[in-house]
């Protein structure tokens, strides 16, 4: 029996259900039946694989807005001009804050998390 991701169409398959297709436009765009994707979902090895590709479809497009969001702040940062409609700049205002209180909320619990792993028993080196 073929491994799993040799199967015909899986990679399509993959690719359509993880960009958040229906199971019967995933199954068309890979030339499979509705059926198969649907037993193809109740196999472990397959929904892992399909967690590892929409996995590392979020890693890469989280790091293209990370990129991006320099040029972002900027852009938001420009419309609290007063030259910008009142309307603009208090949407603007609004959302400057709550990005801002939202990135020092990640801030903080990134670095609590980091002081809690490096508490683990689990990171201590073992006697021996």
């Amino acid at each position: 029996m073929p491994k799993p991701n040799h199967r015909r169409g899986n990679q399509a398959l993959l690719m359509a259900l993880a960009c958040g297709a229906t199971v019967e436009v995933a199954a068309r765009s890979a030339g499979l039946s509705a059926a198969t994707v649907y037993r193809r979902l109740k196999d472990p090895g397959f929904r892992k694989e399909l967690r590892q590709v929409s996995s590392g479809m979020a890693q890469r497009i989280a790091g293209m807005l990370t990129a991006a969001g320099g040029e972002a702040a900027k852009t938001l940062l420009a419309l609290l001009k007063e030259t910008t409609p009142a309307a603009v700049r208090l949407g603007t205002a609004r959302a400057v804050l709550e990005l801002g209180m939202k990135a020092r909320e990640v801030t903080d619990l990134e670095e609590r998390l980091a002081a809690l792993e490096e508490r683990s028993p689990s990171n201590k080196p073992r006697r021996r």
